[in-house]
């Protein structure tokens, strides 16, 4: 279900994430910037009958630093991760958490009703739910014939 984008929809998703990491840029604080650094969010996709959801872990980042858009099969999930702030000289014996901007893609197969979609953040988890679009391929549909110039129709 979950793949990277393909090279047509690169340029369009390259330019989504440049235009929010620009947007960041300029709304965010300066304590809730990431200047440097890069950190990679580890994510689940998940799917049942009714909708397709996708968990992203974002411990520390505040909801002001983070942006979900879904376009052409594509969702998008980017935002920044500041270091906490610096109080003091101090010595480290051990550093894993990653600090700095992410963007994160996943191309989701199927037909979503994309204005029924919503995004929660809770506890470092920010989960996003895609319902899903009933699948009317396949279905036969009646359609009805109109006589012009009559009042039948079959």
């Amino acid at each position: 279900m979950a793949s990277t984008p393909a090279v047509s929809d690169q340029d369009s998703l390259a330019a989504d994430v440049r235009a929010i990491f620009d947007e960041l840029a300029r709304q965010l604080p300066h304590d809730q910037r990431a200047y440097s650094g890069e950190c990679h969010p580890a994510i689940d996709v998940r799917e049942n009958d009714a909708a397709v959801q996708v968990i992203v872990d974002v411990a520390g980042v505040p909801p002001t630093a983070l942006r979900v858009r879904f376009r052409a099969g594509v969702l998008l999930v980017a935002g920044e991760k500041a270091p906490p702030a610096d109080n003091g000289h101090h010595s480290f014996h051990l550093v894993e958490r990653a600090f700095g901007r992410f963007a994160r893609a996943v191309r989701l197969a199927g037909a979503f009703d994309v204005t029924a979609c919503r995004a929660t953040l809770r506890d470092g988890e920010l989960t996003i739910i895609l319902p899903k679009r009933t699948e009317r391929r396949g279905q036969a549909h009646d359609i009805a014939i109109t006589v012009p110039g009559a009042d039948i129709r079959t």
